[in-house]
């Protein structure tokens, strides 16, 4: 091979390791599982009282591989762990729960950090759209059950740490 060739190989390969956020899969046995990467930390807070409700840690999503594939194919996510998803703009916002295998509450949460609407209990593998009610910058994905257990409600804020 030329050396041109072989310099791109080398910058390419280097630019692969290097370049992308920390694999998070450990491979077993013929099968890969994704393990949760604390990225972050969230409070949510009772807009009634300024209280926090919650602290959780998160993993961020912040860029299209990300944000495309959220919590697809987790076997588990711990009840004070979450996803936050952070697009760049606010508008309605629909996702579906495709290859995820654990139910999930998904929470819509405008760029003032509001929550402006709930998808609550959405089913494993279930390709439905599972719109917000109102524009969203931020969506968080919790174990579903929780937002009812910790008594969320629309009006309720968020407000997160990234490490």
């Amino acid at each position: 091979m030329n050396k041109r060739i072989i310099y791109t190989f080398l910058i390419i390969s280097f630019i692969m390791v290097f370049g992308c956020k920390e694999e998070k899969t450990t491979k077993t046995k013929d099968k890969v599982v994704l393990n949760f990467k604390k990225e972050g930390t969230l409070d949510i807070i009772k807009a009634n009282s300024d209280s926090i409700v919650k602290t959780l840690d998160i993993e961020i999503a912040d860029n299209d591989y990300e944000t495309q594939t959220g919590l697809m194919y987790r076997t588990e996510l711990g009840t004070n762990q979450g996803m936050l998803f952070i697009f760049p703009d606010s508008q309605l916002r629909s996702f579906y729960m495709k290859n995820t295998k654990i139910p999930l509450d998904i929470i819509y949460i405008n760029e003032d950090k509001t929550i402006v609407s709930f998808q609550k209990n959405a089913k494993p593998f279930d390709e439905t759209s599972l719109p917000s009610n109102a524009t969203a910058k931020y969506v968080l994905e919790i174990n579903g059950g929780l937002s009812d257990k910790w008594m969320l409600n629309v009006g309720d804020v968020i407000d997160f740490k990234a490490l």
